[in-house]
């Protein structure tokens, strides 16, 4: 099989990437394989369960879904892109605290969704968190405490910790 290498040039969680890769791949395969980003975790590859949740260009999408030339000069954070070196991102503390985390297979996706939902909305309402979430399947937790977790880092960044 003949396939066509292309340059991929993007940001990905703050540094600027250049690689050469297979066109047509998936956003997901050339973050997990090539640049060995494994946070970002396939459930369906499908678009349906929102494990494999980024942010593209500030917007949170499915990268099961992307094909790379679409990530092409974009912006890309990963779970390991939010926070800072040697502490995490307030909902990724939130989720701790409140028990948001169980098996954790959701848990990147879930709070990608969040991060995005936060960084345009500082004071979401429930009905805001149950929307940002619902393309997000979690098997574990029957999302309370994943919606607290969210109510709780959106009230510990608006109080600036």
């Amino acid at each position: 099989m003949d396939t066509t290498r292309i340059l991929i040039e993007l940001n990905v969680n703050g540094r600027n990437v250049s690689i050469y890769s297979d066109a047509g791949r998936r956003l997901i395969d050339f973050l997990r394989e090539d640049l060995h980003l494994r946070g970002t975790k396939e459930g369906c590859g499908e678009g349906e369960c929102g494990s494999c949740t980024v942010l593209l260009g500030g917007k949170a999408v499915l990268s099961c879904l992307i094909p790379i030339e679409k990530a092409i000069g974009q912006e890309i954070i990963t779970i390991e892109g939010i926070g800072e070196t040697g502490k995490l991102h307030p909902l990724q503390v939130a989720m701790i605290e409140e028990g948001g985390v169980q098996c954790g297979f959701c848990t990147p996706g879930m709070i990608m969704s969040g991060v995005e939902l936060l960084n345009r909305n500082s004071k979401p309402s429930k009905e805001d968190i149950i929307s940002a979430i619902a393309g997000n399947l979690c098997r574990c937790t029957g999302y309370q405490k994943i919606i607290k977790a969210f109510d709780k880092a959106a009230q510990n960044i608006s109080m600036g910790e």
